[in-house]
């Protein structure tokens, strides 16, 4: 109970907090004792059932390969707490979201496994270091839609006070100081009859910019890019994509840029954000909810509603590595719950609402991030007639040899075309990390282009 007390009163106080300040000196010694360096409660809940914080997962189980790509799952021997379906989702209803009920609602043989909860974030000390110095000098500004660059190289809002300093958490959580790339990244869609369709097999590369503090040719405005290169089906082949964002998107928005064979040259494409439905996944997500959410942040108003215990998609190393598309993760109607590790994680609690006047596919959304690794996520996303329109659960992995959380494992389920999609299944060639960030000159759209589609 004296937990529970705490936990409210925390979440209150952050509620009631002005926006845009960084913390008082005084608060951010909490950091490193009561609170982890990176914002989470150090302690476990009051039952045990969310152990304490000890430092995440380091060291490699023994059968991981380096090199190999695929990470080796630390945690296989663990077998599931209990399982929730249809039939007592209501006994666990308080750490459910809508989405998950929902999914379950209309297929009685969905269920989510519950395994022991396992804190396995781990970050390098660098990255530590700047997250505890941004506790009290990183502020946002242009009212919340753009962030200092004095934040750059941690995590930039460790206790946050707003929903808009959660959403910026996620946009810039680490994702390693030089590169993650995929020699196969497909991306599939179950349309309503159950039928699964590869609608894109790509080489990708993502660059976490806001890490790379020590190289001289970096922008310091730009946030992370990613582009990608696709290698099937046959007529998309040669085609290739590529987003940048940048912490100030109001003087610098979004840059993407498009490139098709036939046209032979790189153009522009302003159309890749918002409620654009991204073509790769069928149109089942828009762009401004890739990795949960990513983009400008001006058309919602974004509120911080606290903390709460959720069932997460959590070190979901079978998932990834070990159940390959189509043949064992897709079934006709949701994503294979032999398949899925479900966890109880302490979340942050942003609920979004369209803002007057604005235009977007969706009226509400409400999002759940995990509160050691901000990738790790569900989140629901509601029609203009406040109706749950879909759902999508954010599965995440430890790359523990690089202290590398990784936000994997995308399910989005559209629950009014009945049909869902399944993102970045790597099966077939895992991921590789680069040992050095490629140059500024490298990751120039038609040099991308030239040596991409050259192979």
């Amino acid at each position: 109970m004296k937990f529970k007390q705490t936990l409210c009163a925390t979440a209150l106080a952050l509620l009631a907090a002005p926006g845009f300040a960084a913390v008082s000196a005084e608060e951010a010694k909490k950091l490193g004792s009561t609170l982890t360096e990176f914002g989470g409660i150090k302690a476990g809940n009051a039952d045990g059932s969310i152990p304490a914080y000890t430092g995440g997962i380091e060291a490699p189980p023994a059968d991981y390969k380096p090199g190999s790509g695929v990470w080796a799952d630390p945690y296989k021997a663990d077998k599931p707490l209990f399982r929730i379906d249809s039939k007592n989702m209501q006994q666990y209803a308080a750490k459910l979201s809508e989405g998950q009920m929902n999914l379950m609602k209309l297929n009685p043989s969905y269920y989510i496994d519950v395994y022991p909860t396992r804190r396995s974030a781990s970050f390098p000390d660098k990255v530590l270091k700047a997250t505890v110095r941004n506790a009290t000098t990183c502020k946002l500004v242009k009212d919340g839609l753009a962030v200092e660059t004095l934040c750059r190289g941690g995590l930039p809002f460790p206790i946050p006070k707003t929903g808009q300093e959660v959403i910026w958490n996620q946009s810039l959580r680490y994702q390693g100081d030089t590169a993650i790339t995929t020699s196969s990244s497909r991306s599939w869609v179950v349309d309503s009859a159950g039928t699964p369709t590869m609608t894109a097999q790509q080489q990708t590369l993502t660059d976490g910019v806001w890490y790379q503090t020590d190289m001289e040719d970096r922008d310091p405005t730009m946030a992370w890019r990613v582009y990608s290169v696709t290698t099937a089906p046959a007529r998309k082949a040669g085609e290739a994509t590529g987003l940048v964002d940048y912490i100030d998107p109001v003087d610098k928005p979004r840059r993407a840029w498009s490139y098709t064979p036939g046209q032979r040259r790189v153009k522009q494409s302003p159309e890749f954000a918002y409620d654009t439905p991204v073509a790769s996944m069928g149109g089942v997500t828009l762009f401004d909810e890739l990795f949960v959410f990513s983009g400008k942040m001006d058309r919602f108003d974004f509120k911080l509603n606290g903390m709460k215990e959720m069932y997460l998609p959590y070190n979901s190393y079978k998932n990834v590595f070990e159940c390959p598309a189509p043949a064992m993760a897709l079934l006709p109607k949701f994503a294979n719950p032999a398949c899925e590790r479900w966890e109880l994680h302490r979340v942050w609690v942003v609920e979004a609402t369209l803002k007057p006047g604005m235009r977007h596919a969706y009226s509400k959304r409400i999002y759940y991030f995990d509160e050691d690794m901000t990738g790790a996520a569900n989140y629901d996303a509601y029609d203009q007639n406040g109706q749950l329109y879909r759902t999508m659960f954010n599965g995440m992995i430890n790359l523990y040899d690089k202290k590398l959380p990784w936000a994997v494992r995308q399910v989005i389920y559209d629950f009014n075309k009945g049909m869902y999609a399944y993102t970045n299944d790597v099966t077939v060639g895992g991921y590789q990390l680069a040992a050095k960030a490629k140059t500024e000159r490298e990751l120039n759209p038609e040099a991308i282009v030239a040596r991409e589609t050259a192979r």
